[in-house]
């Protein structure tokens, strides 16, 4: 039985996703696709979904959100410029996340650090007052 060329093309949304680098290990990709994390052109899909070029899949990492279009289908994991070239990022998910780091970057830059550190009787302060508060 020869294979195909169709058949050498077939390759498991978690194992792509591995090496794709998206995910250290296949089993965090496994995890995270099991976890709703990640969806295959708008739904939720298992693991051992076959992954086709042209798809868009939406990976939620952290607090991040990207949304990438599948290029290429490959099942091997090499280094991270090959791995760039099996998928492109849609340019409204660049742009908002490019928004949530500018609006992340001014939150902290709003929050300004004490002008100094607690003496030990501020510290006694606060201790009494978490403590009083808990209760």
């Amino acid at each position: 039985m020869a294979a195909s060329a169709s058949d050498d093309q077939r390759v498991r949304l978690d194992k792509w996703l591995w090496a794709a680098r998206f995910y250290k290990t296949r089993a965090l990709a496994k995890e995270a696709v099991e976890g709703g994390k990640v969806h295959y052109n708008s739904q939720r899909c298992k693991p051992g979904r076959l992954v086709e070029p042209g798809a868009t899949l939406t990976l939620r990492l952290g607090y991040l959100e990207k949304v990438v279009i599948v290029d290429e289908v490959s099942e091997r994991r090499r280094g991270a410029p090959e791995a760039q070239k099996l998928y492109h990022e849609t340019e409204d998910s660049v742009k908002k996340r490019e928004d949530l780091s500018w609006q992340r970057k001014t939150m902290q830059a709003a929050q300004l650090p004490p002008a100094r550190r607690p003496s030990k009787k501020d510290r006694r302060d606060i201790q009494r007052f978490r403590d009083q508060n808990s209760i």
